[in-house]
């Protein structure tokens, strides 16, 4: 009788535990690390500038045959205004250049210069642009020392390598009608790699 009753006490006193089946184990929590973008800093563009350009040059013209091209390069400074996501600035870059055009022996272009007005918007740390202005060519021609304005309209890229160096690229559009009182219209096409020191 003992035995009996002593079986019924422990049925008794295990029974809550196993009323309510396995006890449930809560998992332990995953930590997952929080990985914060990495944005790049922000370029200011606005100040004063020097830089140099090399490039290559591609001359046609109207029937007269001075077509020619070959490589130019030389320097350019200018200022720009940051406001914002959008930059403005203003250019002058002159190239020197010896390209024979190809009517005459001696016939070359001698080199170029450009007045820019410059207009772009800002995409990360480059400067997306075009430029439109004012280019003076000189050149020689049957012996004889030529010069005219004309007016280019381009496009180009900088990206900011420092918070003072850049790197770029350029291509223009140029056209001379009538160069220098001479009946022949000339047109250039320019493509340029550039760095520039910005202060």
């Amino acid at each position: 009788m003992k035995s009996i009753v002593a079986v019924l006490a422990v049925a008794a006193l295990a029974s809550p535990a196993l009323a309510g089946g396995p006890i449930a184990v809560e998992p332990e929590p995953v930590l997952t690390p929080v990985i914060e973008p990495v944005m790049q800093p922000e370029v200011d563009w606005s100040g004063a500038y020097v830089g140099a350009q090399l490039g290559y040059a591609d001359i046609d013209s109207n029937g007269s045959g001075l077509d020619g091209h070959g490589t130019l390069g030389g320097v350019h400074g200018g200022y720009r205004w940051d406001m914002g996501q959008y930059v403005v600035g203003t250019e002058l870059d002159w190239d020197k250049a010896s390209i024979d055009l190809g009517a005459v022996d001696g016939d070359t272009l001698d080199d170029v210069a450009r007045l820019k007005l410059i207009g772009g918007a800002k995409f990360g740390r480059s400067l997306v642009y075009g430029t439109v202005g004012a280019a003076h060519a000189s050149a020689t021609v049957s012996g004889a020392e030529l010069s005219d304005t004309g007016y280019f309209i381009g496009a180009g890229m900088d990206y900011a390598i420092s918070d003072k160096w850049s790197v770029g690229g350029e291509l223009l559009q140029h056209q001379f009608d009538d160069f220098d009182d001479s009946g022949v219209d000339l047109d250039a096409t320019t493509i340029k790699a550039k760095v520039a020191l910005r202060f």
